[in-house]
């Protein structure tokens, strides 16, 4: 059992395609790999133009016997099938057997969000009396205040910021940039970061491509290292539900449609590439509304 050179061979062309040509990101990359490879192994030495339409359905039915989640299947077919798109856009194959295997129906989940007293209680716990806490509350403050991704953040350069204008230039999904906004008193808490803070936790010389949010060796603060600040935050109070740094985005979006903010401009500002992805926002809004309904009016 094996995968031979030359499917390793496209599987490395296909990588390189992912990242210089449609720009996804390394963990995207390496997910899409990680599945074809997989399906590859269990292939088993098969060339990419030997496997066909029966084969394709043979892999889907073992990867259902194996239990994975219907949300993890479609994540492999739709790895595979944009593999064989390749390999047929690059004339590698005649014909693209792969547009007959059909990924099961991912369900549908409504997203977590927080109420605003609920974010403004978190942001009450962050103890803001050393300067990596007074950092980690400007980050948090930020998340809830602009509902840039946790990646966008951690890769903010002093060049983005337009604090005169309330604005940020964020580097999203696909290499695609938008400006977003932040009240003022988020600019003020990050100006004082900025000035009096940052030079508390590392002393650096600040160019516009040097990082916004730094570690005490001076490096740029990982992904990793915020949501490990946030776990410490949460785990000191009671929430009934698990917040991560998206959770801060989706309360953004969600706080905009109920203050009646067009979905249009919502979409804009978080970056989503279709409109269809920012729509499950007015699912939300839509049920709370109903719970508030429900629990506020004597005939419900």
């Amino acid at each position: 059992m094996g995968v031979n050179d030359s499917s390793k061979q496209y599987l490395e062309d296909f990588k390189i395609y992912l990242k210089s040509e449609k720009n996804f990101s390394d963990n995207t990359v390496r997910a899409y790999c990680g599945d074809i490879y997989t399906f590859l192994l269990w292939a088993d030495n098969l060339n990419v133009d030997e496997i066909d339409a029966k084969k394709f359905g043979e892999y889907l039915y073992f990867i259902q016997k194996i239990n994975y989640t219907k949300t993890t299947i479609a994540r492999k077919i739709a790895s595979i099938r944009a593999f064989y798109k390749f390999l047929f856009q690059e004339e590698i194959i005649e014909n693209n057997p792969s547009d007959t295997l059909s990924a099961p129906k991912r369900p549908k989940s409504l997203p977590d969000f927080m109420s605003e007293d609920e974010v403004e209680y978190i942001l009450r716990n962050v103890k803001i009396e050393t300067p990596a806490g007074y950092r980690n509350r400007v980050i948090f403050e930020l998340l809830w205040a602009s509902g840039m991704r946790i990646s966008e953040l951690s890769g903010l350069n002093y060049e983005n910021l337009n604090l005169e204008q309330n604005e940020i230039r964020v580097l999203g999904k696909g290499s695609k940039e938008r400006i977003v906004l932040i009240p003022d008193k988020t600019k003020e808490n990050l100006q004082n970061y900025i000035n009096n803070v940052s030079d508390l936790i590392h002393k650096t010389k600040k160019t516009p491509q040097s990082p916004l949010f730094i570690n005490y060796q001076g490096y740029r603060l990982q992904n990793q290292s915020i949501r490990k600040a946030l776990n410490e935050v949460v785990s000191k109070i009671e929430l009934p539900k698990k917040i991560t740094p998206h959770v801060f985005r989706h309360s953004f979006a969600t706080r905009l449609l109920e203050n009646g903010a067009d979905l249009r401009i919502v979409q804009e500002l978080l970056g989503h590439a279709s409109i269809s992805n920012t729509q499950i926002y007015t699912h939300v809004s839509s049920a709370r509304l109903k719970s508030v309904y429900d629990a506020a009016h004597p005939r419900a």
